[in-house]
């Protein structure tokens, strides 16, 4: 409903309202513009992620250098090719007294099985991201033989690569 609210005045707002603004000058929209788009930028995540992965800061960064300088379609390829090369990724657990097994950065709930790491790729496996996502798989199950010695010092007996994901992105013509 409040889509429908939101489409209607601003219908109204093109349609009535905008010759008011014919006489205002350039400097004083491009003002509203900005201060508008200010409150926007969240530094904090931006310096989270430097942080954390700093090609994907980089890329936040030349996005939005893109948007500001040049266009937003050179934003659209830079965000579709890093979600191309560097897939969403994850160690799935199980949520306890389900079947479900999701990512357990995103839900505290979810337990690892012990003696198993599953992993989640959302995302088809091709030469543009397949050195990503083996570098990233060796170092879930470096960081997973770690977990298990440092806790119940048993030894990690199977790897499940989780790939349902991906069947959305495809397109199957039956």
């Amino acid at each position: 409903m409040s889509n429908i609210v939101m489409a209607l005045t601003v219908l109204v707002t093109l349609l009535f309202l905008m010759p008011l603004f014919k006489y205002t000058p350039d400097l004083i929209l491009t003002a509203i513009i900005v201060t508008a788009v200010i409150g926007l930028i969240d530094y904090q995540s931006a310096f989270r992620l430097w942080k954390v992965d700093k090609l994907d800061f980089l890329a936040c960064l030349s996005s939005f250098l893109g948007v500001l300088f040049v266009s937003v379609p050179v934003r659209l390829a830079i965000a579709i090719l890093l979600h191309v090369t560097r897939p969403n990724t994850g160690v799935l657990g199980n949520i306890p007294g389900t079947q479900i097994y999701q990512d357990l950065d995103r839900y505290r709930e979810a337990q690892r099985v012990p003696s198993f790491v599953i992993l989640g790729i959302e995302a088809p496996i091709y030469f543009a991201n397949s050195t990503y996502l083996q570098e990233r798989i060796l170092r879930w199950l470096r960081e997973e033989e770690d977990w298990i010695a440092s806790n119940d010092g048993g030894t990690l007996q199977c790897v499940v690569i989780d790939m349902t994901g991906m069947l959305s992105l495809m397109d199957f013509d039956l």
